[in-house]
Order: C-alpha cells, then sequence, then structure tokens
C-alpha cells in the first residue's frame, strides 16, 4: 500500500534551502539525523502531462491568493517572477537561497485533495 509521496530537491546550497523552508515557508520537519531536516508538505496531488521525453517532473506549492503570498515572500526579501495567468491557474516561481527556482500558483482547476 503507498502511505505518501516523498519529493526531492537537489541544491547547490542543501543547508540555505532547509533554513528556507523551515523558517520562511515554516513547513514542519523531523531531522533524521545530523541536522537532515525532513518536511512535512501540505495536501498534494500528481498531474501527468504530455511531453517529449520521460523523467521529466517539477513541483509546484499551490496557494488560495498566490499575490498576497508573494507580497509576503517579496517582503521576507524572496525574489518571485512576475505572475502569469496560465489559464489553468496564476503561476510564479520563487527562487530559493540556493538559486533553484520553486514554482507557486494559485489553481483554478478542481483540487483533487478538496
Amino acid at each position: 500500500m503507498i502511505i505518501g509521496a516523498h519529493a526531492i530537491l537537489y541544491s547547490k546550497d542543501a543547508e540555505a534551502d532547509r533554513a528556507f523552508l523551515r523558517d520562511v515557508l515554516k513547513f514542519d520537519h523531523v531531522d533524521a539525523g545530523d541536522g537532515w531536516l525532513i518536511f512535512a508538505l501540505p495536501p498534494a496531488e500528481i498531474g501527468v502531462h504530455p511531453h517529449e521525453r520521460n523523467d521529466v517532473h517539477e513541483l509546484h506549492l499551490m496557494t488560495d491568493d498566490v499575490a498576497a503570498e508573494t507580497a509576503r515572500l517579496e517582503a521576507a526579501g524572496v525574489a518571485c517572477d512576475p505572475i502569469q495567468d496560465q489559464g489553468y491557474g496564476l503561476v510564479t516561481a520563487l527562487t530559493l537561497p540556493g538559486g533553484g527556482k520553486l514554482g507557486l500558483y494559485q489553481p483554478r482547476h478542481p483540487l483533487a485533495h478538496g
């Protein structure tokens, strides 16, 4: 039986990105040992999109108000891309301290997790 999902972010500065998830996004976490933090995520869903390649995966956080969440993040010093209307939702990306980007969007589609 599948009991959950585990997402992995690869980073050039994993410690800074872990601190960001802990201190800015305020995600609950456990220490798996030696400071290796594992974070709880909000309810999740998965979509399968057509692509010319396999093994291409993305992680996007969802919010019910992307403008307000982007303003909160920017006030905390987080760089966010301009919000774009993609039809299915309003989409941006935030830049992690390690330099990677993490998607953030306000969905307009029905949510699988309720």
